[in-house]
């Protein structure tokens, strides 16, 4: 019945209002004269006090309708409302009191006048609220509410107002807000979630904290865990300065929550030093760390960007998010291109006067490049050294190449063809040019294309089974858009052929993060030991190339840098002369596509290259 009444279109809703207050007019009346005259009362047909009834609807709809009562949606309406209802029935019941003493009708007690102005104000308030009660009550997913603070209060608010959630109370660890109401719901203390799960039947908890610490968001999605609910989170202070609270800012809990590594405030020297006021290009610009490099470099000044990409559907998507993102009116160049193409790289860089580069081109899925390893290391490798030689050519100033830490000690040709690209800056740097070479290295970043995060998620949604290669993989992981700010930062302080690598704080095991994410989604693992849950962890074996975990250092030698999540590496390099032969051989059997005439070249290129 309530579904049937949400789905009628506004007008025949309004025209339902309109009719139930008909009715509860002329209702109110007769409850006025039985009231006062101490029986049920009702007027005969040659009686004037039937007429005078009949005439209140005429005087009091029409000013229901100038006072707003049939614009209002029942669902959302607000205690302000009160005070319009309050006075649009005060000026319908004096006027009906005017109206029977114009017309001196003489049995109409004057009491009645009053009795009815009361019950009026009363009926219609209250049948609103009412039915707004009866419309949100509708839920049976409670939901509670961790947080009290203010982010909690504006979030009770909007599910108030939501068709699909009922908050039952606030949990909050201080005790400022011990044993205390907020909108209506009582506060607790998280000793008391066991019991209100029970007894409430909660399906979801809600974290309202959006500024503390990682550590503390940790400590609570642990406590968490353990019990048979959905968890979501509002997003970071600064995702929600925007505006107000909503439902719809509420996200699932996934890895960005789970890092126990506070942030390292920016070094903002550091963060504009290459990019202020000077020409940017970034290739792979429509990637996962090219387009947040992309956007982090807009709101930094630059004179222009230049998005070099060879995908042109990724291309034309991160031109138009920029365009929407562009306060400053900075200059966006959609450039198609693949960095294999010396000449037309050249060309770019000298006609828009380009003076940093970050090279975020390159393929990246391991099992893919292990299929195609001719093209992983002609866009990798090869691709690295044409675009290096172009900057030279070009004199560029600062070129930043993002690496990975499958390039230290690799068993696979992604990681080969990375630690190849590394080495040819290094060498290049050797030589006298202009351009300062450097790179960064870093582990998974989180939600990137091919992440095992939203593939997890998806698989979860679906029902299981959620599929992991070993049980004891374990990888980094950093959030994409603090990958990028510390590869700014690194590159700023580059002096020429530095290997800068990311602190990537524990790494964390696939098989747990696996279970985490089944447990915070309100799931329970099926296992041997359950075998009554919901969601079964497959184990499928490593794929080509795969190692069960991944190093960030080739050798033990570093040193620390301004920034504490940022070190640099001392590594061996190949000087460019003995380096340069087994490049152009490379080039040649990756252009003839032979694979097996390959593996002994990357050999001879990565001396710890191991084939797994």
């Amino acid at each position: 019945m309530v579904q049937t009444l949400l789905h009628l279109s506004r007008k025949i809703k309004q025209m339902i209002m309109v009719f139930f207050d008909i009715i509860a007019v002329l209702t109110i009346l007769f409850a006025a004269f039985s009231i006062r005259l101490g029986y049920f009362y009702f007027p005969r047909g040659d009686d004037q006090s039937l007429i005078i009834m009949l005439l209140a609807p005429l005087i009091a709809i029409p000013i229901f309708y100038n006072y707003g009562f049939y614009n209002d949606v029942i669902r959302y309406i607000s205690f302000k409302a009160l005070w319009r209802i309050f006075q649009g029935s005060s000026i319908y019941a004096v006027l009906w009191g005017l109206t029977t003493f114009m017309v001196d009708v003489e049995f109409i007690p004057r009491s009645v006048v009053l009795i009815n102005w009361l019950l009026i104000v009363l009926i219609i308030s209250g049948s609103r609220f009412f039915i707004r009660w009866l419309l949100l009550a509708k839920s049976n997913n409670n939901v509670l509410i961790y947080g009290a603070g203010s982010a909690g209060r504006q979030l009770s608010t909007a599910l108030n107002q939501s068709d699909d959630y009922n908050p039952i109370a606030f949990i909050d660890d201080s005790s400022d807000f011990a044993l205390k109401t907020i909108n209506g719901l009582k506060v607790y203390a998280r000793e008391d979630l066991n019991e209100l799960i029970n007894k409430k039947n909660i399906k979801e908890v809600f974290i309202a904290l959006p500024s503390i610490s990682r550590s503390v968001r940790l400590d609570i999605i642990n406590f968490l865990e353990k019990y048979p609910v959905l968890v979501r989170s509002l997003p970071s202070v600064s995702e929600l300065a925007k505006g107000k609270v909503e439902v719809k800012d509420l996200l699932a809990i996934d890895l960005n929550d789970l890092l126990n590594r506070e942030v390292v405030k920016s070094n903002k020297i550091l963060f504009k030093k290459n990019i202020t006021n000077k020409v940017i290009m970034v290739t792979g610009a429509g990637g996962s760390i090219g387009s947040e490099l992309c956007r982090q470099i807009l709101t930094l000044e630059p004179k222009k960007i230049i998005l070099f990409e060879i995908s042109e559907s990724a291309l034309y998507q991160i031109e138009h998010e920029l365009i929407n993102l562009n306060r400053a009116n900075i200059e966006v160049f959609p450039v198609l291109g693949s960095v294999l193409d010396k000449d037309r790289l050249v060309k770019i860089c000298t006609y828009y006067g380009v003076k940093t580069i970050y090279h975020a081109a390159a393929y990246k899925h391991v099992p893919l490049v292990e299929f195609n390893q001719s093209q992983g290391i002609l866009n990798n490798t090869i691709g690295t050294l044409k675009i290096a030689e172009a900057a030279i050519l070009s004199n560029i100033e600062t070129f930043v190449l993002i690496s990975t830490d499958k390039a230290v000690r690799p068993s696979n040709v992604m990681g080969a063809s990375k630690r190849g690209a590394e080495m040819v800056l290094q060498a290049l740097a050797q030589k006298s040019h202009n351009t300062c070479f450097t790179m960064v290295r870093f582990g998974n970043v989180i939600d990137s294309s091919g992440s095992v995060i939203p593939l997890f998620r998806k698989q979860i949604n679906e029902g299981g089974p959620i599929t992991v290669t070993h049980s004891d993989v374990v990888r980094y992981f950093m959030t994409i858009p603090e990958a990028v700010e510390l590869v700014i930062q690194a590159g700023a302080m580059a002096e020429g052929g530095e290997v800068f690598v990311l602190d990537m704080g524990k790494p964390v095991r696939i098989y747990d993060l696996a279970v985490k994410m089944i447990n915070l989604s309100g799931l329970k693992l099926r296992d041997k030991s359950n075998p009554e849950g919901d969601i079964e962890i497959q184990l499928t074996g490593l794929r080509p190339g795969e190692k069960l975990y991944e190093e960030l250092l080739v050798g033990g030698n570093f040193s620390s840098t301004e920034n504490t999540l940022i070190i640099r590496a001392e590594e061996e390099m190949m000087p460019w002369d003995k380096l340069e032969p087994i490049l152009i051989k490379l080039n040649k059997k990756a252009i003839l596509g032979d694979d097996e005439k390959l593996q002994p070249l990357i050999k001879k290129l990565v001396s710890d290259y191991k084939k797994q």
